[in-house]
């Protein structure tokens, strides 16, 4: 019988967390919580909510899914973040897996898995669907934002650059699931928000991309801004996701702008980011 550790990440994340646990609740045989200090009412509501919680520093959004998912009890781990949640239709179709696999382990008879591609999957990919100041974002290439966020821990790992995260199976090759239904992921409460998570969102990447080697040039301030409106507004029709649309494609070019000038600072101060 498989059973299902929910892993979650949080710093400050009072007004977010219970609504995240409370949506996992009937599937989860393990809630855990990897705070990074919170200030707030994080870790309380998590008590009271019956999760287990640990406090481990922040090394990095990768690092610290990766030391989550390791504390986890069981080998089957759903990861989210504090601001997610799963839509009803979510909730049913991991019910209808564990079901399915259950039943697996208990029949000679072979699987889906076994009669088509000849292995189970140790990965499954959901939708995310994000909420911006109370709107829903169908477009912007915000949606569907394919996630693979249930996995056993064995054949994976989380990988990417900071603070861009992805887990990524060991084979390549490997088969993956899908699931129906929605990760419910509530962004931004307001737009000055989204300003300060760019900003600091830019910093990392920019560290990230100039100690990865690569190199940025006073071109990159004009031609990646102008690139990430047209792609988010024109190509991802986020024209069709009216005022909020146009605000989200607006700011993230100017994210792409703060990344590129901040990679020009670091380089120019001759400091290679660690």
């Amino acid at each position: 019988m498989i059973k299902l550790s929910v892993v979650i990440i949080a710093f400050n994340e009072e007004r977010n967390i219970g609504r995240c646990i409370d949506s996992v609740s009937e599937i989860a045989d393990e809630v855990l919580v990897v705070d990074s200090g919170s200030t707030d009412a994080t870790k309380a509501i998590c008590e009271t909510k019956g999760a287990r919680v640990i406090e481990h520093a922040f090394e990095g959004h990768i690092e610290q899914k990766n030391y989550a998912a390791l504390q986890a009890t069981y080998e089957w781990v759903l990861s989210l973040d504090a601001d997610e949640a799963l839509s009803p239709e979510l909730q049913n179709s991991i019910k209808e897996w564990l079901k399915g696999a259950e039943n697996e382990n208990h029949s000679n008879t072979p699987s889906p898995w076994e009669r088509g591609r000849g292995v189970r999957p140790n990965g499954y990919t959901m939708n995310r669907l994000t909420n911006y100041c109370g709107h829903w974002v169908r477009y912007c290439g915000w949606y569907p934002d394919t996630k693979l966020r249930l996995f056993n821990r064995a054949f994976g790992a989380w990988g990417g650059t900071n603070p861009h995260d992805k887990y990524e199976l060991h084979d390549k090759k490997a088969p993956t699931g899908f699931l129906k239904g929605d990760i419910l992921h509530y962004s931004y409460y307001t737009v000055d928000e989204h300003y300060k998570q760019m900003t600091y969102f830019a910093d990392i990447a920019a560290k990230a991309s100039v100690a990865k080697g690569k190199k940025a040039n006073s071109s990159n301030l004009i031609i990646n801004p102008v690139a990430k409106f047209i792609r988010h507004f024109i190509v991802k029709l986020g024209f069709l996701d009216g005022k909020t649309g146009f605000t989200i494609s607006r700011i993230s070019a100017w994210g792409t702008y703060l990344k590129y000038y901040k990679m020009l600072e670091i380089q120019r101060s001759g400091v290679r980011s660690q």
